[in-house]
Parts: C-alpha cells; structure tokens; sequence
C-alpha cells in the first residue's frame, strides 16, 4: 500500500536514508491495515496526517551509520518507532482535549474518546509485535519498553503540575527528558544497536539524540507562544490553556514586569481565551523566547559535540543538518 503527495519534510534532511523513509511509509500503511475497516480507516487518516517522522529518522540514520547495516533487519524496529509516538500522540490528544494536529482533526476529535484511546492502545500493541520474532537483541526489547514507561511517566509528571506557577527550569528540563529527549536518545542507541556499531559510537549517538531532543522540545513549547496556528498546525497559546508551564513562561514568571498577571492567568483552570492571548502577549515581551532560544542552542552545541568522529562524511552531515533543522524550524 503506498501513500502518495505525502512529502516529509524530514526527507529533505535526511536525504541519506531517503530509500528508507520511503519504505517506512508503506510499512506503516501494512502495519495499521487491519479486517476491521475503522480500524483500518482511523490508521490511514493518522498516516496521512503527516508527521516529522524525526524518531525513525534518526534510528534509520545511526543504524546506517553502522557496520553492518541491513536494510529489511532495520526497518520492522523503524515502523515500531513511529507506531509508539503516534499512539502516544493520540492519547495526548485525548487527555488535551486537541481538536487538530498539523492541521488535521485528531482521532478523538473525529471519532471520539473511547475510539481513540483504543486505537492508541492497537497501535502499541502492532509496535510491539512488529519486532516480536525478528532475531532483535533483547536489549532491543528492554529499550522499548524503557521508552514506553518514560513516555507515561513523564505524561503524568507534566499532568500532576498542571496550573502551577512554582516549577523551576530544573524541574521542567526532566520533565521534557522523560516525555521527548528519552524518546530519540533511544532511537538513536538503537539504531546504532542494530546496524553493528562499537559500544562507544551507540553511547555516543545515545548522548547526540538526548541533547538534540531536548533542544527539539525546548524549540516546540518556544513555538507554542511565538509560531501562527496555520504554520503549527493548533491554537497559539495551546500549552498555556491547557496548563503546561514551560520554559518561556517559567522564564517570563521570573523577570516580566507583568509576571504577577501571568501568574494569575496560567494559574486559572477557567480561563478565557483573552486570558491566553494576554499571557502570550507578556511572554513575548518578556525575554522568555530569548532565554529560552538560548538554552535550546546550547543543547544543540552539546548535540553536535557529541557526535563520534568515527562517522562517515555522509552520517556526519546529516546529524548535523538535524540539529540545524531543529534549531531553525518554525512548524
């Protein structure tokens, strides 16, 4: 089943491993086709909503920057990836109540709640049998599942400070670890696994996609207050409705002139869309954005430096027009 008009963004990044994000796609398309025709169509239209496909671009990536790559052994762990982040998106969606995602309506939106965490659930039970029986490593296994409960539990860190103005940057910067930067340190661990490279390269690698992730997630809660819904795909201002505090808005509590208005407005469980639009308004004119700019360019430097001078010319530049992607991405 081939999906076609469907350009990544990330294809052009990635331009490496370009016969691989095509195949992934088709996997995918084969991975959520199933006799129950919702099922199928729910599948299909998540697909077709897009996506970065980052995670299983940078498993592809440092698998192929390894000895012994094999292309049909990779792909099966690649399709697995981004069955995982799209069922956690899902479920997010329902928790956020998110009527759109990359300017599509969300599963919940179009079918309903009890739909849509049941076809999360589907699709992380098909992540897991893609790569049931395939020779992986049990490493391979304990990293997925690693990976799943991380995702849970920072949901529910970031649940449980929902509308508290008190969290600090330390607090914050583990929260995203456990929700994104874990999530493509994986990915690239794994992937460096699977393609044969030396214990100190997959260590590497690991260190590269913990800092690019967490300066990818830095980048998406800067873009929650700074981007335009029709470029991010959702409502400017999403986070702050649904009482996510980052990094911007910790920062613009600590030093806006205004910060005792944020402060009663991301505090407010009922607050309007007026409120959202003023508390954008002061973070911008704070130096939230900058600060926060600043800290995700310092994760991106860490990224770049961990890097393993053992990679070809070829792998080098592709990790490193990752992380320029990510530093300079306005969607």
């Amino acid at each position: 089943m081939q999906v076609m008009g469907n350009k990544r963004e990330t294809n052009d990044i990635f331009h490496w491993i370009a016969p691989e994000l095509a195949l992934l796609e088709n996997a995918l398309c084969e991975a959520l086709a199933s006799p129950v025709p919702l099922i199928a169509e729910i599948g299909m239209h998540l697909v077709k909503s897009g996506g970065k496909r980052l995670r299983p671009s940078l498993y592809l990536l440092a698998a192929k920057s390894g000895e012994s790559f094999e292309q049909e052994k990779a792909m099966p762990l690649a399709a697995a990836i981004e069955l995982i982040h799209m069922a956690s998106l899902v479920h997010d969606d329902v928790i956020d109540c998110a009527q759109t995602r990359r300017g599509a309506a969300t599963a919940n939106a179009k079918w309903g709640n009890q739909i849509a965490v049941l076809t999360g659930d589907h699709m992380f039970a098909r992540a897991f049998s893609l790569v049931s029986n395939k020779g992986y490593s049990e490493a391979v296994g304990e990293g997925l599942s690693s990976l799943v409960q991380g995702l849970c539990a920072g949901e529910i860190l970031q649940d449980s400070t929902l509308y508290e103005a008190g969290l600090d940057t330390a607090e914050y910067e583990r929260r995203i670890a456990m929700k994104t930067a874990d999530f493509l340190a994986t990915c690239c661990e794994l992937g460096a696994m699977v393609g044969g490279a030396s214990p100190e390269t997959c260590e590497k690698l690991k260190a590269y996609g913990k800092a690019i992730g967490m300066a990818f997630q830095i980048t998406d809660d800067l873009l929650d207050v700074t981007g335009e819904e029709k470029r991010i795909g959702k409502p400017a201002g999403n986070d702050i409705r649904q009482g996510v505090v980052t990094l911007p808005v910790i920062r613009a509590l600590d030093t806006s002139p205004d910060r005792e208005e944020l402060r009663e407005i991301v505090t407010n469980r009922a607050m309007t869309d007026e409120g959202v639009h003023r508390a954008v308004e002061i973070v911008r004119a704070s130096d939230g954005v900058e600060a926060a700019r600043k800290r995700a360019g310092e994760y991106l430097e860490e990224a770049r430096s961990a890097l393993p001078e053992t990679l070809s010319e070829e792998a080098r530049t592709a990790f490193l027009e990752a992380a320029a992607y990510i530093g300079n991405r306005d969607f």
